[in-house]
C-alpha cells in the first residue's frame, strides 16, 4: 500500500532530528560538556570591530555549571558531574568549546587547548563553536587531521543569510564569508553545524524563509535554530528599551509558525540539533513566553502533523 501523501520520511518525527541520528550512528546519547578556554572574538578586540555583535552577551548562553577560572580538566569534571545527574543515560561526552570564537588564536594555543580536552578520559571528541571569519586553512587542516582520530563537530555562527541583518547587528562579516568557510570545511570532510538566529532586525519574514533555500544549497550537516532574545547588557537590549518598535520580537505562536514554514523548506538531509534557546531569567529582558524550550519539539511536531507536512515537504518547490 502506498504511504499517504502526508507521511513523514523520518519515522515517528516530522523532522530530521540530530539526537535520533546520534542514537543510530553512535548507539546512544552523546552530551556536550561546555568548556571555556579564554578565547575572545575579532569583533571585540578591534581586528574586525569593537563592541561585538549587538545581540551578544556570552553570559546569556553559558551554562551555570561552567567556571571559566578552572582549568579545562576541572571544567570537564564539573560539567560531567552536573550532566550525568540530568542525563543519566549519556554514553559519551564531547568537550564543547562554546564561549566566543574558539578557533581564534595561534594554532599552537588551539592545539594545546583541544588536546588538553581530548586527554580527559571521559571525552571522546570535540564540538568547536566559532565564527566563519576565524577559520584559516591551517586551522581547518589541523581539525581535519583530528577528525581522522576522533569525533569533531564544527559549529559555525552564520546567524543570518541576509547581509542587511548581519550589518544591522554589527556582525562583522557577510553571508558570503559563511558560504566560503562552510565550503572549505566540508571539502576537508568536517562535520558542520550552522547556527541561525530568527528575528534579527533588518530581516523580514520572507528573508528568513529564503534562508532555507540558501542553507540547503550548502554542505551543512546540521543546524541549530535560535529565536532572538534580548540579553541585559547588550546594545540591542538598550535599543529595544529606548524604542521597542525598532526591534520587533516573536511571540511563541508566531515563532512556531515560522519554524514550521522554514523546516518545510529545508533540505531533508540536514539534521536539526535544536529548535530554540533559553537565556537565564536573570539576564533575559525579552521576550517572555509561556513556553519552555522542552515544549518546542512537541509543539512543532503537532503543528506539522496538523498541516500534514514534514521537513523538506516544500523543498522541491523552491
Amino acid at each position: 500500500m502506498d504511504a499517504p501523501d502526508n507521511a513523514s520520511p523520518f519515522g515517528k518525527r516530522r523532522y530530521n532530528a540530530y539526537n535520533d541520528w546520534i542514537a543510530r550512528t553512535h548507539g546512544g546519547r552523546i552530551q556536550k560538556v561546555s568548556v571555556s578556554a579564554g578565547f575572545t572574538c575579532p569583533n571585540r578586540d578591534g581586528t574586525v570591530g569593537t563592541g561585538g555583535c549587538s545581540f551578544c552577551n556570552n553570559a546569556g548562553f553559558t551554562p551555570g555549571y561552567l567556571d571559566a577560572r578552572a582549568d579545562i580538566h576541572a571544567q570537564i569534571d564539573t560539567g560531567i558531574g552536573f550532566l550525568s545527574r540530568r542525563y543519566p543515560n549519556t554514553r559519551r561526552y564531547l568537550a564543547y568549546f562554546q564561549t566566543y570564537s574558539n578557533t581564534y588564536g595561534e594554532l599552537a594555543r588551539l592545539r594545546a587547548c583541544y588536546e588538553a580536552a581530548l586527554a580527559h578520559p571521559a571525552i571522546s571528541g570535540l564540538a568547536i563553536g566559532t565564527r566563519p571569519d576565524c577559520l584559516s586553512d591551517a586551522v581547518l587542516d589541523y581539525l581535519a587531521g583530528l577528525a581522522e582520530q576522533t569525533q569533531i563537530e564544527l559549529e559555525i555562527g552564520i546567524e543570518s543569510t541576509s547581509d542587511a541583518a548581519l550589518t544591522r547587528v554589527n556582525r562583522g562579516h557577510d553571508f558570503a564569508c559563511s558560504v566560503d568557510a562552510i565550503q572549505r570545511a566540508a571539502a576537508r570532510g568536517l562535520f558542520i553545524t550552522g547556527h541561525l538566529i530568527f528575528g534579527l532586525p533588518g530581516e523580514s519574514r520572507e528573508d528568513m524563509l529564503t534562508g532555507a533555500s540558501r542553507l540547503s544549497a550548502l554542505p551543512l550537516h546540521a543546524i541549530k535554530f535560535h529565536q532572538l532574545q534580548l540579553v541585559r547588557g547588550t546594545a540591542l537590549a538598550r535599543e529595544w528599551q529606548s524604542d521597542p518598535a525598532k526591534v520587533p520580537l516573536f511571540g511563541e505562536d508566531e515563532y512556531l509558525a515560522l519554524l514550521a514554514d522554514f523546516v518545510e523548506r529545508l533540505a531533508p538531509r540536514i539534521l536539526i540539533q535544536r529548535l530554540g534557546s533559553e537565556v537565564p531569567p536573570r539576564l533575559k529582558l525579552a521576550p517572555h513566553w509561556n513556553l519552555r524550550l522542552s515544549e518546542l519539539a512537541p509543539r512543532l511536531e503537532a503543528l506539522l502533523t496538523e498541516r500534514g507536512t514534514h521537513q523538506g515537504f516544500r523543498y522541491h518547490e523552491m
